[in-house]
Parts: C-alpha cells; structure tokens; sequence
C-alpha cells in the first residue's frame, strides 16, 4: 500500500514522493488533514547514491577501447525513507538501460565484433 513522503531538497524545498506505507526511517506528519511521513534525510542525501552510480558506470563506459560519443544511461529509481534511492527494478532484475552512440565521421571509430574485418578505408586523396 503506498503512502506519501515529504523529504526537503538541501535548497530548503519540499519534494513529494510516493512510498510504501510504513516506510522505517520516516516520521508521521499530518498535512491539510491527510497522513504524510517526513523523510529523516534530505532528497539530495537520497539521491546521493544514485548519482555515485552513475558516475561510476559512465566512467567505465567513457573510458577504455569503446570511446563511445555519446553515452545514455536510464536508472529507474525508487524512493524509500530508509535507504533513501535505491535502482529499482524492472521485472525480476535491477532497472539499468546503457545506450553508446558513435557519430559517423567522428575522431573515434565505432569497435568491430570480435574477430570481424577491420571496415575498409577509403585511399588517401591524391
């Protein structure tokens, strides 16, 4: 059953979240009459740990024989009073979408399959 969560951003601002009813680490608060828990940390100390893993994870794509132009990481995220944000998941695993984009003409050229022919390149201009 879901309940609603009030945390404040470090700005000072409110930010509501829907919850599991009964969340530990929250406090019962009443507002305008219906049942609200307030977060005991804020939403950016929640949101800290997520963004730790994104910076981790574009590190490993950024870096090493990929060299991708762009990289495009999707979390889904879910909100506890507890363990603040936590990757939520997506059927039975954990929710983490990577896309990598070369543009074509780019410094870095996109990598081959394993065991593939290099692509064939075009013969210098005369």
């Amino acid at each position: 059953m879901a309940a609603l969560m009030q945390f404040t951003t470090d700005s000072g601002e409110t930010v509501t979240v829907e919850v599991d009813r009964h969340a530990p680490g929250a406090q019962l608060v009443a507002r305008d009459g219906h049942a609200l828990a307030r977060a005991e940390r804020t939403f950016d100390e929640a949101l800290q740990g997520i963004r730790s893993a994104a910076q981790s994870a574009l590190a490993v794509f950024r870096d090493g024989s990929l060299k991708p132009d762009g990289v495009e990481l999707e979390f889904g995220v879910k909100i506890t009073a507890e363990a603040g944000a936590v990757i939520a998941k997506s059927a039975l695993e954990g929710h983490l979408t990577v896309k990598l984009s070369w543009s074509p003409g780019s410094s870095a050229e996109a990598p081959t399959a394993p065991g593939a022919p290099p692509a064939a390149s075009a013969p210098p201009a005369v």
